[in-house]
């Protein structure tokens, strides 16, 4: 999945905010929420990343935002773990989450279902998600899926 035209400029904004702290920008999200517009930065490291650390980092993206100003309009800007129920949406966040327990939502039902969760194992070069589910291969194109995410059961 490429990121969108704002997406894009945010990640660029923030990726040597980002080194600086020792952070990976995980994700960047920019999105329409009823009438408002939403930043969205989702930032890790090995270990995790706390709630210090965002604020931190919130700061200083904001600072250089509000200089640059980049985007145009308001919008809230929101800083934050991917958590442990992180959504995948990049290649590389599939390829490093081969072997975990997904959920995968999907616009068309398949079999029945919306949603099927089974065990990544693998992406290949066509953007198809690959799952193990109870030991049969599904393959579910990337573009066909609402969402994707580790699965974590409470």
């Amino acid at each position: 999945m490429q990121l969108g035209k704002t997406e894009k400029i945010v990640y660029d904004t923030a990726l040597p905010i980002a080194e600086k702290f020792g952070f990976e920008i995980y994700d960047t999200e920019f999105s329409k929420e009823g009438g408002n517009s939403f930043l969205r930065v989702y930032l890790d490291k090995p270990g995790g990343i706390n709630i210090d650390e965002c604020e931190e980092f919130s700061r200083a993206l904001s600072d250089v935002l509000d200089k640059n100003d980049p985007i145009p309009g308001n919008y809230y800007l929101e800083v934050s773990s991917p958590g442990i129920e992180r959504r995948l949406r990049h290649r590389e966040h599939f390829e490093s989450s081969i072997g975990e327990t997904v959920d995968v939502r999907l616009y068309k039902a398949i079999d029945g279902s919306k949603l099927l969760t089974g065990t990544l194992d693998g992406f290949d070069s066509e953007n198809n998600i690959i799952l193990d589910i109870d030991g049969e291969k599904v393959t579910v194109p990337q573009k066909q899926t609402a969402r994707v995410s580790i699965h974590f059961d409470f």
